[in-house]
């Protein structure tokens, strides 16, 4: 049965305080610390806007007044490089505010991924949404969400997005259980377990930051307790919709259990400062403003590296 409600908006949430990289972060919001010449959210919001999502909600915090700013205008800036002739830059300084419609929604305190989410249930309404996460970038070309998105308009229900990792890695994420459907790359998940034993994980797919969600999350999300650090995980709320009998769901109206797109791309993750230096590397060598000139002199590097 097709569920025919197109997703359109997109809840990102920022509020982290990016204690791993301070005092870079002391001032400086993480997602917008540059992956080459663009703050991380920025790839985020254009990864929204490519899977057409128009309308992109930022759950955000204290401090962070410099995240608004950026997709906001710079009138006086803007009115310099016009002045100058300076088009390619005029350009780059307006794109972001041209993405999508982006608003922004305070978040009290870091209280958690699920808290993050629940903060925009005003604003999404009864609609279905996505959810991505400014620590993972997914490589443009390898349209994660607009598959994530196609999935939803044909099972229903909520959708996570699977990667597979070495055994050791899962331990520090959300670790699917699942069984298949009759399409490939698509399966229904069985159980969600937040950062287990890797002894009890019950597979080595984990969950990435990215997420179409049912909007019937909200109200589980309202009954979710605090989990793991003392947070309400949003991982916690997908699983009881992912473990609720699913004759309860036969309408697809009350949650429609939750399915995962098995994901075989390219994903980089900024969230540590060894993988956010990886990340920044991976980016200048796929640029090809960069690359011809970059490429070289790194390999000269690495060759005469003692």
């Amino acid at each position: 049965m097709a569920h025919t409600a197109a997703v359109t908006k997109a809840v990102i949430p920022v509020a982290g305080l990016g204690t791993r990289f301070l005092p870079a972060t002391k001032v400086t919001p993480k997602v917008m610390m540059p992956v080459v010449d663009k703050p991380a959210i920025q790839y985020v919001v254009e990864e929204a806007a490519g899977a057409g999502l128009s309308d992109v909600v930022l759950i955000t915090g204290d401090g962070q007044e410099s995240i608004s700013e950026h997709f906001g205008r710079a009138l006086d800036l803007e009115a310099r490089l016009a002045a100058r002739g300076n088009d390619r830059a005029l350009a780059a300084v307006r794109a972001p505010g041209e993405l999508a419609a982006v608003s922004f929604v305070r978040q009290d305190a870091p209280r958690g991924l699920g808290h993050a989410v629940l903060c925009a249930a005003e604003h999404v309404g009864n609609e279905p949404f996505a959810v991505l996460l400014g620590d993972d970038l997914i490589d443009m070309h390898d349209n994660l969400l607009a598959r994530m998105i196609a999935a939803r308009q044909r099972y229903g229900g909520s959708i996570v997005a699977l990667m597979e990792v070495p055994h050791d890695q899962i331990s520090a994420y959300g670790c699917a259980a699942f069984k298949p459907t009759d399409e490939q790359d698509i399966v229904a998940v069985t159980d969600l377990i937040e950062k287990p034993d890797p002894s009890e994980a019950p597979s080595n797919w984990i969950v990435i930051g990215r997420y179409v969600c049912d909007p019937a999350v909200f109200s589980v999300l309202r009954d979710t307790p605090a989990g793991r650090g003392g947070e309400i995980q949003l991982t916690d709320a997908l699983r009881s919709l992912a473990v609720a009998d699913r004759d309860d769901y036969s309408d697809g109206g009350a949650g429609g259990g939750v399915y995962g797109v098995l994901f075989r791309g390219r994903r980089y993750d900024t969230g540590n400062k060894l993988d956010y230096l990886r990340t920044q590397i991976q980016f200048a060598c796929d640029r090809p403003d960069i690359a011809p000139e970059f490429v070289p002199w790194l390999r000269e590097y690495l060759a005469n590296l003692p």
